[in-house]
């Protein structure tokens, strides 16, 4: 008879092994000597010793799912109850018990944190669905529009909640777009009617302009094409593409009824040249308001010295694009002033020049820490790339900094 701490074989053969609740008979050995069926036995032993710590390994620092993980613990228990080893199995029991402990632990670890993501998750998508009803009664449409298409990004990127949860939520965010687009399409379908309008009207302006370019009656056509023009100016704009063709045919129209008035009225030359000293004068007096300072006062002196201007009459034909030109700068400059003022006091404006600034800004500052810390770490390339990310933002805060300027601050 053969035996060792942990079993022994009888003078049959028979291997014994010790455990707590006594010893267990693991098999039968004929083959060979007792110390060869022990060293069997053991070596079985060994192999369950290898499986348990490469379990136990696996549930430590892999993601191994706790079904997986389940089956085999219980894979390994039956081969330790079924006693086909020599060796402590009340230990490999107690590891095995402890790992079911481990699995469990990292079960209800998982479940809180799939209970955390979604919350999280489902506050993501309220916060969505909440800034999605806002732009949906928005009539920024461009800028709406963009941030719309972001939002079904940001909502494609987070998890899905549970069936009923998630399709209450898509539904009022599907409708909130819908919403959105619906009223889009009709301020556009709107826009579209009124230049379509617009269009008919000038079309029938400049069928009457031309109609009158030959007449001879100077000052009743005169008068007319004065009325046109102010009809043409009270219809607004048409398409784009019919715009600038109508109102090239228009001012044609006009163009030749003047040249041939002019060259009727010759002998009036001396009294347009007049006309051109005195709108001169005019020009000065109106190019002294430049540069603006103050812009109600410049805007009724301008309105005064255009009264008298108008009041004037006709100049050289030759002389009016220069003269006009010059009026027309000083108009362009008040208009100019009058928007700047406008975006300077413009609230919204201002907000998101703020904003904008203040994106760049946190942009600018997280690459330079990432800078530092790719230098720290000896990572010279990721560095240099980042630094070269880092210019380009650099430039657009310059440019957002000289904007924000504008409105004071």
């Amino acid at each position: 008879m053969s035996s060792d701490p942990w079993g022994r074989v009888d003078e049959t053969g028979t291997v014994y092994v010790r455990t707590a609740d006594g010893e267990q008979v693991v098999g039968s050995w004929q083959a060979g000597t007792p110390e060869e069926a022990l060293a069997y036995f053991e070596r079985k032993y060994e192999g369950l010793v290898v499986e348990i710590g490469l379990l136990e390994r696996r549930v430590k620092t892999t993601d191994l799912s706790a079904k997986d993980a389940t089956t085999a613990i219980e894979h390994l228990r039956t081969q330790v109850d079924e006693h086909h080893a020599v060796g402590d199995l009340d230990a490999l029991k107690k590891r095995l018990d402890k790992l079911v402990e481990a699995v469990e632990s990292r079960r209800e670890e998982r479940k809180a944190q799939k209970a955390r993501q979604s919350h999280e998750a489902r506050e993501a998508k309220e916060k969505l669905v909440a800034e999605a009803e806002e732009l949906a009664a928005s009539e920024q449409w461009r800028a709406a529009g963009e941030r719309l298409r972001a939002l079904v990004d940001t909502w494609k990127s987070l998890p899905r909640l549970d069936r009923k949860a998630d399709d209450e939520l898509w539904h009022r965010f599907s409708h909130a777009r819908s919403a959105f687009s619906k009223r889009r399409k009709a301020h556009f379908a709107s826009l579209d009617a009124q230049r379509e309008e617009s269009r008919k009207a000038k079309e029938k302006l400049v069928a009457e302009a031309e109609a009158l370019s030959n007449s001879t009656d100077w000052g009743a056509t005169a008068a007319r094409y004065r009325e046109l023009m102010a009809d043409w100016k009270a219809a607004g704009r048409a398409q784009r593409e019919h715009e600038d063709d109508l109102w090239n045919r228009f001012r044609g129209a006009q163009d030749i009824f003047f040249q041939a008035r002019g060259e009727v009225f010759a002998e009036r030359d001396a009294e347009q040249r007049e006309n051109l000293t005195r709108k001169e004068e005019l020009a000065v007096e109106a190019e002294k308001l430049l540069p603006v300072s103050d812009l109600k006062g410049a805007r009724a002196a301008f309105r005064s010295i255009n009264e008298r201007w108008e009041a004037i009459g006709h100049v050289p034909r030759d002389a009016r694009p220069k003269i006009e030109g010059r009026m027309h700068a000083v108009e362009r400059a008040i208009q100019e002033a009058e928007e700047s003022e406008w975006r300077r006091t413009n609230p919204e404006a201002r907000a998101r020049a703020a904003g904008l600034t203040g994106q760049l800004q946190d942009a600018v500052d997280k690459l330079e820490k990432q800078i530092d810390t790719a230098r720290a770490a000896g990572n010279n390339a990721k560095a240099d790339k980042l630094g070269r990310e880092l210019e380009g933002r650099k430039a657009l805060l310059d440019q957002a900094l000289k904007g924000l300027e504008e409105f004071g601050g």
